[in-house]
Order: structure tokens, then C-alpha cells, then sequence
């Protein structure tokens, strides 16, 4: 059975990635790139579907053995202490990938440290690729080491530790006393291509340590006490860039439930065009403007061609992936079912993907980032569609499967297209027929104002005449679309609260309410938490923000990272892991609480408060 979500970190190269367990257990891994075939996929079935573990080797040891771990600071080099059980002898298993440097392989690098005493150690190591439903050929190779085909996979080991087969299993025993050093270097090549030259482990470990340290160091937030953890979420976000071509997955892993047991079971390993604009501020106010012009050149080849074949996602080299298929041989996490390969959200609708690629490049602009050729020519064409589908009903934000709705936040999304297109020409002298894009400004904000806000709620809702929250809502000042201080926002965030909270996080929806095409029952979609927190922060209640958001950091597991959805009731991170979009919001959230530059009012363009300071100082 695979560990509790929380239990897991991540390593990564920033080409592929993989989680590993607190007993030493590399449970997932997608080679060569994130949206491989996993050739570890214990995560979402059983050993015997991957899985490589090193840690102490008796079970009893094991099952005893005191366990604390930690992220080298500033890097994404783990290191898990395993002390046994009556204390006298301890080692650290140190875990990383290697960048790859122009490499054609990727490679995993597992370093066993002896502390004090001696401790025996075993590994086991279970190849199955294609998402653990293909068994492959085990031979050595000429030098030893140790070699698993099947088809255009091939992974190589080596490692001074004398390895043997049982069963469809790769096991090895040894010891490692106070100062000696195990190394396992691991490494996925195409089996079509002659046998690489391995890494040294510990000038790998040296040069994976510089690189990581080097980044952070261009982190300019140094607020107390949250320092830290924001720094964490850059160096996930960052290990989670796909860095060939700078787009940013959602998440490493596909099919993890937002409730356990349950079917809402998604795979996230592609780049969302909704998270343009929050990525990019978090990253350009956190001084990363070379990542920043990377993920707005992706997000601009990515929805270049015609804007009516625009996607809500794409591959991360912008590849469109409107296929979804089920692993039929994967039992799925703690039996949640079905495990699901690809996403058919991207054949959906999703009317505020125009909005998000405006506002991203109109805030790239105003942060400096220069702008692709023909860029503008693109963003008018954009618009130019956007006229004539606008009033269109939508599968919205959350990509419901139960059909198409006029969707509040869609209709919104829609509205600051055009305003961003007419801020762009005032800004920036651009040619457009801004006076067109005006009046269809006005009569999306008429509409919305209309049909979707309920004057019995006084609240938003979160389709046309309906009676049903939406916590997406929550971004209407953020946005600009209305004044923090208008009491439609403030009616807004009151009923958000009295009906869309779970144990003091917020839900996306009553999903027991609201027909979205799956059976209810969720967790509570983080970013939305730190969303209440942002708009706490537009309306001047800054200790009901600063509250907040310590809870939400709070959720973060003992290296730092967040899932996409958390459990009140289990109190437990649920939803794939860990989540790009919950680490931007925490990002924002801790500029919106704590530092002068703040996105939700770059965003809007509206300062909320005395004192505000123009963007990307």
C-alpha cells in the first residue's frame, strides 16, 4: 500500500520528476519527461506496479526505525535519517536528480550515509514501465551493471552493492558504518542508444547542490517568518518547469482523488493556460524574470494558431493532449478509481483562457518582459474570436463534465480580456479599435452585474440566476472588475464564508448542490483558501488574512509541499502532488500579507490601501 500524501516529497531534474516515501521508497517516477509512462507506480497501486526502496533492512528495523527528513537548505536534495529503533546507529539516504546539461538521459541519484554505528540496509527495486503493466528483460551489462528493457525503455543501474534477483525482483543487502558512503546511480536512457557514461555520484551530489543554491539565492523575499516556505514553493515551482521549453505542469502525478475512494481522479502533468497570470507575478516579484520570460514564451507558442482552436492546456512542449484513457491495472490510490492517462478537459470550452493570456501578457509587459514578434497581432485576433464566442455558455474553471452554463467567473475572465486589450493601447501606444473593445467592456460588465449576482445572497453566484456560490467569485476585485470597498464584493466574501466553509478552508462549490457530471464529495480546494485571504487583504481585514494564511501554511507537510486539495474531516492533503497552482497561491498570498508589492492589487490595477507601491520594484 502506498504512503499518505503527505508522506511523500519530491525530487526532480527539471525534466521529469518522482516522489519519494518516508520509508525510503521511490514510489513514482514518470521518465524521461513528466508526462511519460511511470516506470514506478506504487503510488497508485502496490509494489509490484514499481517501486525502489532503500532503507534498513530488517522489517522489524524498519517498521521501528525513527525517521526524520529534510530538504538540504535551499536545494531539492532530500535527506532521510533512519535511526534504529534503540538508538545507537543511524544513516541518511540522500536523494536527488542531476540536471541533465544537455545530457540525452536523465539520472537518479540514491547516496546511503552511515551517521554512527552500523545499520544494515536493503534495497529493492521493481522496474515496471508503462505505469507498471510492462515486466522488463534483466540482464548485466559488459562493466556489471545492471540493465531493465522493454521496448523504447531502458534503465541502468550502478552501485557497488552486489544485487541479486528474486522473483520478478532486484534485491541487494550491506552494511554502512559511521562514515561510509553507498552510492546507487540509476538512469533512463532509450533503449535504442549506446550505454551513457554514468555520473560520479558525489560530483553529482556537489554539482546538484550548487545549481539549487545558485537559484535561490536570486529569491529576493526575505519577510519573516515565512521566508522559508516561500522559498520552498519557488524551488518546486521551479522543479516542476519544464526547463527544454519553460512550461510549468500542474503537478507530477495524475490520479490522486480529491476524496479518497472517490472517481474525481485527474491527471495534471500538463501546463494550464489559467495559471498564466498568478505564475507570473509570483515569479517576477520573487525576482525571477529569466523563468518568468521563459513560461510567457511557452504560454504564447502554446496558444499561438488560430484562437479559435485554443486549449485550456497543452503539453509541456505545447503539445495538444485531448486524449483520456484508464489504467485498468492500477487499482488507484487507496483504491480510488479510475486511474486516468491524459485529460479530455482540453477538448472543453473554457471561456476564461482568453482573459488569463491577456492579463498574463499585459503584466509580462508592464514587468519588463519583452514581448515575442507579432505578439500584439496575436492578442487582437484573440479578442477578435472572443467577440463572437463571449456570450457563449462554457464548461468553466473548474471544467465541470456536466455540460456547458453561463459561468460567473467565464463571463469576468471575458471582461478583463477586453480590458487588458484597452489598457495595452493606453499603456503601451498599440494600434486597436479600443473603442469597440470598450463597449463590449461595458456589456460584459452590464451582464455580469445582472444575471450574476443574487440580490437575495447578496453574493456572485457561480452561474446566470442561479442560487449557488462559487468560490471563484472571490476574484472579482482581484481582477479589477470591481472595487474592493463595492458592497457586492463585500456580500460576496460574507456568503462565501457562511456557506462554502469546511472546517475554516474553502470549498470550490457545494458539489452535493451543483450538477458538475460526477458524484459529490471533495476536499477543499486550497488555492480557493488563499484566495479568501487574498480578498481578506483587498477589503482591509489584514488580520483575518495574516490568520489564514498561517493555517495554510500550516498544511504543508515537513519539507513544505501542498497537494491540490485538503480533507477537514481526515486532516489530510488530498489531490495530486504536490500542486504547482497551491505554491503560487501561497507565494501571492505571502506578498498580498506581508509585503509591499502585492498581486492582488498589481492585478487589478486598483490600489486597495494607502501606501501601495507601483509593480515589480
Amino acid at each position: 500500500m502506498s504512503s499518505r500524501i503527505e508522506d511523500y516529497a519530491l525530487i526532480g531534474d527539471c525534466e521529469a520528476a518522482a516522489l519519494v516515501s518516508k520509508d525510503g521508497s521511490i514510489d513514482w517516477l514518470c521518465w524521461p519527461r513528466f508526462d511519460s509512462g511511470a516506470c514506478f507506480a506504487a503510488l497508485l497501486g502496490d509494489s509490484n506496479n514499481g517501486h525502489w526502496r532503500i532503507a534498513p533492512a530488517a522489517a522489524g528495523e524498519r517498521a521501528n526505525a525513527r525517521v526524520r527528513r529534510r530538504y538540504q537548505r535551499n536545494t531539492l536534495i532530500l535527506e532521510t535519517e533512519f535511526t534504529i529503533a534503540d538508538g545507537s546507529a543511524s544513516a541518511v539516504l540522500i536523494d536527488f536528480m542531476p540536471l541533465r546539461e544537455g545530457r540525452a538521459w536523465s539520472q537518479l541519484v540514491r547516496l546511503v550515509v552511515g551517521m554512527r554505528g552500523t545499520v544494515p540496509m536493503r534495497t529493492e527495486l521493481i522496474v515496471r514501465f508503462g505505469y507498471g503493466g510492462w515486466v522488463p528483460w534483466v540482464t548485466r551489462s559488459e562493466t556489471g551493471d545492471l540493465l531493465a528493457i522493454a521496448g523504447p525503455d531502458m534503465l541502468l543501474l550502478r552501485t557497488p552493492v552486489e544485487l541479486r534477483g528474486e522473483g520478478l525482483t532486484t534485491v541487494g543487502d550491506f552494511t554502512v558504518a559511521a562514515g561510509q558512503r553507498v552510492a546507487f546511480v540509476l538512469a533512463y536512457v532509450p533503449s535504442h542508444l549506446p550505454l551513457p557514461e554514468l555520473v560520479d555520484a558525489e560530483d553529482a551530489l556537489r554539482s546538484t547542490e550548487e545549481f539549487w543554491r545558485s537559484w535561490a539565492s536570486g529569491c529576493r523575499w526575505c519577510i519573516e517568518p515565512h521566508a522559508e516556505i516561500v522559498t520552498r514553493s519557488l524551488i518546486t515551482l521551479k522543479a516542476l518547469t519544464y526547463a527544454p521549453t519553460g512550461g510549468i505542469i500542474a503537478a507530477p502525478t495524475t490520479s490522486l482523488p480529491e476524496r479518497l475512494g472517490g472517481p474525481r481522479n485527474w491527471d495534471y502533468r500538463f501546463c494550464w493556460l489559467r495559471d498564466a497570470t498568478l505564475t507570473l507575478l509570483a515569479l517576477m516579484n520573487s525576482g525571477y524574470f529569466d523563468e518568468a520570460r521563459a513560461f510567457r514564451a511557452w504560454l504564447l507558442r502554446a496558444a499561438a494558431g488560430s484562437p479559435a482552436d485554443i486549449q485550456i492546456m497543452y503539453g509541456v512542449a505545447g503539445e495538444r493532449w485531448p486524449d483520456e484513457r484508464e489504467v485498468p491495472w492500477l487499482s488507484g490510490y487507496e483504491n480510488s478509481k479510475p486511474v486516468r492517462v491524459g485529460n479530455a478537459a482540453a477538448n472543453q470550452l473554457q471561456l476564461d483562457v482568453y482573459g488569463e493570456v491577456m492579463d498574463a501578457a499585459h503584466h509580462a509587459h508592464l514587468g519588463g518582459v519583452e514581448g515575442l514578434p507579432a505578439a500584439w497581432d496575436f492578442a487582437r485576433e484573440l479578442l477578435a474570436h472572443l467577440e463572437t464566442v463571449w456570450r457563449a455558455p462554457d464548461e468553466g474553471i473548474w471544467e465541470v463534465r456536466s455540460g456547458r452554463h453561463h459561468f460567473t467567473h467565464s463571463k469576468v475572465m471575458a471582461w478583463v480580456a477586453f480590458d487588458r486589450g484597452i489598457k495595452a493601447v493606453e499603456a503601451f501606444g498599440l494600434d486597436g479599435p479600443v473603442d469597440r473593445w470598450r463597449q463590449i467592456r461595458a456589456e460584459i460588465h452590464d451582464e455580469v452585474c445582472r444575471r450574476g449576482f443574487n440580490r437575495e445572497l447578496g453574493s456572485f453566484v457561480q452561474t446566470y440566476d442561479s442560487d449557488l456560490l462559487d468560490a471563484s467569485t472571490l476574484l472579482i476585485p482581484q481582477v479589477g472588475f470591481l472595487l474592493p470597498d463595492d458592497p457586492r464584493v463585500q456580500g460576496t466574501v460574507a456568503a462565501i464564508e457562511r456557506k462554502l466553509l469546511r472546517g475554516g478552508f474553502v470549498l470550490r462549490y457545494d458539489s452535493a448542490a451543483a450538477d458538475d457530471g460526477l458524484p459529490p464529495g471533495e476536499g477543499a480546494f486550497l488555492p480557493c483558501s488563499f484566495w479568501l485571504a487574498d480578498a481578506y487583504v483587498l477589503i482591509g481585514r489584514n488580520a483575518d488574512a495574516q490568520r489564514l494564511f498561517k493555517r495554510l501554511v500550516g498544511l504543508c507537510n515537513d519539507v513544505g509541499l501542498l497537494s491540490e486539495e485538503y480533507d477537514p474531516g481526515a486532516q489530510r492533503l488530498v489531490g495530486n502532488f504536490p500542486q504547482a497552482f497551491s505554491h503560487i497561491a501561497l507565494i501571492n498570498t505571502a506578498h498580498n500579507v506581508a509585503a509591499a508589492t502585492k498581486p492582488c492589487e498589481q492585478r487589478s490595477g486598483n490600489p486597495a490601501r494607502r501606501g501601495f507601491e507601483p509593480a515589480y520594484p
